[in-house]
């Protein structure tokens, strides 16, 4: 009995130190992004290996976790292939260093061959990640980048239950309604396990054509921002297909590294820019404080929303209080004429925050977006006030873009 009793204290006190040197390890961590997904076959390792290398070119020592155990993307996408990864005789695992500011671990750095098949059931995966987030030598870093599987199974709960506080997801998703339907499921498991959500990206938002650069709607667009407005959580923006993305992860270099000027990096700039630069505690107390009130510019002809977005007659600059949800003030105004990138910069000094259109091409879209203007498209043909209203009560009902070039 009494060798039985110290057997089992002996197993509290290692599970208590343990517990207590992972809680060390994560507490040198500034801030943990977890990068999610409903479905696999979203883009979400692509996203998560950008972000970590554009937080590392920024200046962030960052470190990026593969937990996506059966199928690890990291090391290719990064060029780690060949690469090991070797726990000390402390079992101490020194992550592999892609730069000075950048490391990484992941189980496919582990592997002996790329064939070899992860055949784990859930409390080995769990023990591995505890591992990985308790054993790696990750030092002082600003911000982890985790990497899960799709879905809300095992890898992902371990991770969000074990990195502690200052934790936040970003929830990637395809516009596709069987994709949607599968994000849905991804904010709630956020929100039962009291995770904030930093926002949703919708990536492969239409094909950027390698030949003139538009981007062609392969597929619906717009499911991401109306799941994101349906479900009350930020929307990050779009990325589409784009050659370039594909050619750079099959290079084992990230399109963010490789510093192209294509419309999917340029998209995934704008997309990442709040998480780069996240409005601090005492920014928002300080905002918090000033009455708040932004600017809806509306296309209009005939005193309806105007489907011909660069052609309108006028705009209709509505003021609006978001925290009231009521109309302020509302003016009309008559657009220069119409030439490629006059309209971005003229809606900027008019002060405008957002634009409800029936319809707009991409590369429109993204001039908007780096003049500091988000778009809605696919709005009804409805008067402005009616679909300034709608935003403010969230009932907005955004259908296709009703631009076709």
């Amino acid at each position: 009995m009494t060798s039985c009793a110290q057997v089992q204290s002996k197993d509290v006190s290692m599970r208590e130190l343990d517990e207590g040197i992972l809680q060390t390890n994560m507490g040198r961590i500034g801030q943990k992004i977890l990068v999610l997904s409903g479905k696999g076959g979203v883009g979400k390792s692509t996203v998560a290996a950008n972000l970590a290398v554009a937080l590392s070119k920024a200046g962030k020592r960052v470190g990026l976790l593969d937990v996506d155990l059966h199928g690890p993307s990291i090391p290719k996408i990064l060029g780690l292939e060949g690469m090991r990864l070797c726990p000390d005789a402390m079992g101490h695992i020194e992550p592999i260093m892609v730069s000075e500011t950048l490391s990484v671990i992941s189980v496919g750095l582990l592997l002996d061959k790329q064939t070899d098949a992860v055949v784990w059931r859930g409390p080995m995966k769990q023990n591995v990640i505890r591992q990985f987030l308790k054993d790696g030598v990750w030092g002082d870093l600003d911000v982890l980048v985790v990497d899960s599987p799709p879905g809300t199974g095992d890898e992902p709960l371990a991770v969000a239950e074990m990195v502690g506080e200052n934790a936040s997801a970003v929830i990637v998703t395809t516009p596709q309604d069987v994709a949607i339907a599968d994000v849905r499921r991804s904010v709630s498991f956020c929100r039962m396990l009291e995770l904030p959500i930093a926002g949703i990206i919708e990536n492969m938002s239409g094909l950027a054509c390698p030949h003139c650069g538009e981007i062609v709607d392969l597929f619906k667009t717009g499911g991401g921002g109306k799941l994101a407005r349906e479900m009350g959580v930020p929307f990050l923006g779009c990325i589409p297909l784009d050659p370039d993305i594909v050619s750079a992860g099959d290079s084992g270099t990230t399109f963010t590294q490789s510093s192209t000027n294509s419309l999917g990096a340029q998209a995934f700039a704008s997309v990442i820019a709040p998480i780069l630069n996240p409005i601090s505690p005492a920014e928002l107390e300080s905002n918090s404080k000033e009455p708040q009130s932004m600017k809806i510019a509306i296309p209009t002809a005939q005193g309806e929303l105007c489907m011909h977005f660069g052609h309108c007659e006028q705009f209709t600059m509505i003021e609006v209080d978001p925290t009231t949800k009521s109309v302020l003030s509302t003016e009309m105004l008559t657009p220069p004429p119409h030439e490629p990138g006059v309209l971005p910069r003229w809606l900027s000094e008019q002060g405008a925050n957002l634009i409800i259109a029936g319809g707009m091409g991409q590369r429109a879209q993204g001039l908007f977006v780096k003049n500091g203007i988000n778009v809605i498209v696919g709005a009804p043909g409805k008067s402005p006030e009616v679909l300034a209203l709608s935003y403010l009560n969230n009932t907005l009902e955004s259908g296709a873009n009703a631009c076709d070039h």
